[in-house]
């Protein structure tokens, strides 16, 4: 397991898993990570190198991370779990991490980060408008530590709101009531488009960019996700009556698209 590979994924679940097989498809050396032992054997029968990796000082093998963090390129992908008070022990694990970076021969990190970083601005976003991200923001520190490195040159891509997969919008918000901010747009992204556009990037050497990554459509809060309900029979949320957005951003992808030449496959979330 000391071979150098051509691309580590740090973290292979709702979406490294499948961005690592579309690579192995496409003949890269592909290690993975999971953090559960149960999954070794999955990634070791889809042709990915498999390793263990739990970014936690008393459980880290320094050897086996050594041995993960033999390649080319990273693509950094670890949920922040932000929403469940994390943020804190995210940037610890990052720290960990970078500590094992700076001795290993990685050129190149590809690094998973959200839209959740920007302020709601109420109007059109872009890259440019991540000035107005307060200094403490996790997502902003998180992202601060692997960019404008002299080891390594790292691409940042701030994905929307995640969906396709097992991860069905009706779920989310099926039954609650009341909702705020119903006229507000959603910002989303489809697991089919997020595993091309990181795959892409890969392939044509999109290093030292920062790109947001939502489908072109941005239906309502209260359209969108009475449509999801609706769509799997679920019972349909209710909004707070407005006649505005609250507050929002609706987020836009248009450097992604034009740099890399790049269609969504699934443009507008409504019709996934």
């Amino acid at each position: 397991m000391n071979e150098k590979a051509d691309v580590s994924i740090l973290g292979c679940g709702w979406l490294g898993l499948p961005l690592a097989e579309k690579l192995v498809h496409s003949g890269y050396r592909v290690k993975g990570s999971t953090t559960s032992p149960a999954r070794l054997e999955l990634l070791q029968q889809k042709q990915i190198e498999p390793y263990l990796v739990n970014l936690q000082p008393e459980e880290t093998d320094p050897e086996s991370l050594t041995s993960f963090l033999n390649t080319k390129t990273l693509v950094l992908n670890i949920p922040p779990r932000l929403r469940a008070g994390e943020g804190e022990q995210y940037l610890y694990r990052l720290h960990v991490l970078l500590k094992s970076l700076l001795t290993s021969p990685i050129s190149r990190i590809l690094f998973v980060s959200s839209t959740a970083i920007y302020p709601d601005l109420n109007r059109e976003v872009t890259e440019d408008d991540i000035s107005y991200t307060a200094p403490d923001n996790v997502l902003l520190q998180a992202e601060k530590l692997f960019q404008d490195r002299e080891e390594w040159l790292t691409t940042i891509v701030r994905f929307g709101g995640l969906i396709g997969g097992n991860r069905h919008p009706g779920r989310f918000m099926a039954g609650k009531e009341n909702l705020p901010n119903g006229n507000a747009p959603v910002n989303l992204i489809h697991l089919d488009d997020c595993v091309t556009i990181l795959s892409r990037i890969i392939e044509q050497e999109m290093w030292g960019r920062v790109y947001n990554a939502c489908a072109d459509e941005h239906p309502t809060r209260k359209h969108f996700y009475t449509q999801a309900a609706l769509s799997i029979g679920a019972l349909p949320p209710t909004f707070a009556e407005t006649t505005a957005a609250e507050s929002f951003k609706r987020i836009s992808s248009q450097k992604l698209k034009e740099e890399l030449s790049y269609h969504f496959l699934h443009p507008n979330p409504l019709e996934v």
